[in-house]
């Protein structure tokens, strides 16, 4: 998957960065090399959040889960 990221520059030096697409997933480090693999984490733990959150509120009898990797 690709995501648009944004970067910018917080008052105390550090690199900010954001994705966007997905509300709320920031993360920051000391310079940009940083802040990018920072963010990388966070869009993987954003999107494994969501999932989980939908597969609580779906119903399992509904029909089989399968697990799929992108």
């Amino acid at each position: 998957m690709v995501f648009h990221v944004t970067l910018g520059k917080a008052e105390d030096g550090w690199i900010v960065a954001e994705c966007p697409a997905l509300p709320g997933c920031v993360s920051q480090g000391k310079d940009e090399p940083e802040a990018l693999e920072n963010i990388k984490e966070a869009i993987q733990a954003w999107l494994w959040a969501e999932d989980q959150k939908s597969i609580s509120q779906s119903n399992i009898s509904k029909g089989q889960q399968i697990l799929v990797t992108i």
